[in-house]
């Protein structure tokens, strides 16, 4: 673990602002996207609409690369890291998100993608040597308990039958798949291969790929493109492609290199209240006891779980 690395892991990491402002930031932003992509799933196909999405935010973040003077030749390994994070981030995490968001609305999919902290520290532990304190792990089921009411709360407030029109079952499934893809994405970019090359120029590499792999599976699934006229759909599109995209994976990723996996994702946990708290004034949301409970519970075991003293990987 290089210096700044080390610094980073202390246990008050999340105070210094450094870290607190991307990932407060990124929290804020991918907060406002779950609202955002309803729009984007009505007239055109969830996949055409991941394609669109990706295909926008491709050349900016290789504009990026440039603004930053960063090289855009890679060696072959990061090649090969960059079409796996293409295909488990930017096509498959999104592909299933969106897919998801057709079975059930966009708030139980939120709290689903919020347990990443999970598999985020069981992967890290198993690919990258990261350790799972007791606080960690206490933490993280405190958090757990807290989306879980949260959860609950979701299902008891949402009247049968309303904005849910699929199969719940399969929604459920769908943004448990998502969560499990972003997941190895998150790991495999923290190793060796990733560390190697600039994160902005990986980043685009894997967007490129990962678009292509968006591509080529809506023209098989829904046939050729439709590029709708409404001005809105555009605005969501760019919004979640330059600004969930393009500003948000450079500052998440940095963290998950200086938290390690496992304590990045708990970012994932203050996305859900950002997310609830948009969801209260653009849809009308009700803050429940139980709502409230689990909200407190969630940030609870972030700070405990953000304060759970690092220790160096075994070599």
């Amino acid at each position: 673990m290089s210096a700044p690395d080390e610094a980073a892991a202390l246990p008050h990491a999340l105070l210094r602002p450094a870290i607190a402002i991307p990932f407060v930031l990124v929290a804020l932003i991918w907060g406002s996207t779950w609202f955002v992509i309803t729009g984007q799933i009505g007239d055109v196909s969830a996949h055409w609409s991941v394609a669109w999405r990706f295909a926008l935010a491709t050349p900016a973040m290789f504009m990026l690369a440039l603004v930053m003077r960063l090289k855009l030749a890679m060696p072959r390994r990061a090649h090969f890291l960059a079409m796996a994070m293409g295909l488990f981030q930017f096509c498959g995490n999104y592909t299933f998100v969106y897919l998801a968001e057709l079975h059930i609305t966009s708030g139980i999919v939120a709290l689903l993608i919020g347990l990443m902290l999970v598999p985020n520290a069981v992967l890290g532990k198993i690919m990258l040597g990261q350790p799972i304190t007791p606080r960690f792990a206490a933490g993280s089921a405190v958090a757990i308990a807290g989306i879980a009411l949260l959860l609950w709360n979701e299902a008891l407030a949402t009247p049968a039958g309303a904005q849910i029109t699929g199969n719940v079952a399969l929604g459920t499934t769908l943004a448990l798949l998502a969560m499990l893809a972003a997941s190895l994405a998150n790991v495999i970019q923290a190793g060796p291969s990733g560390k190697g090359v600039p994160l902005v120029t990986l980043l685009a590499w894997s967007m490129l790929y990962g678009t292509l792999a968006n591509m080529g599976l809506a023209y098989a699934i829904d046939g050729e493109p439709v590029l709708p006229r409404d001005g809105t759909y555009w605005l969501g599109t760019a919004w979640l492609a330059i600004v969930g995209s393009v500003v948000t994976f450079p500052l998440y990723y940095d963290l998950v290199r200086k938290l390690g996996a496992g304590r990045a994702a708990y970012n994932g946990v203050l996305v859900v209240v950002v997310a609830m708290g948009i969801s209260t004034l653009l849809e009308g949301y009700r803050w429940t006891p139980l709502a409230i409970g689990g909200a407190g519970l969630a940030m609870a075991g972030l700070l405990l779980a953000l304060r759970a003293r690092s220790v160096p990987p075994a070599q």
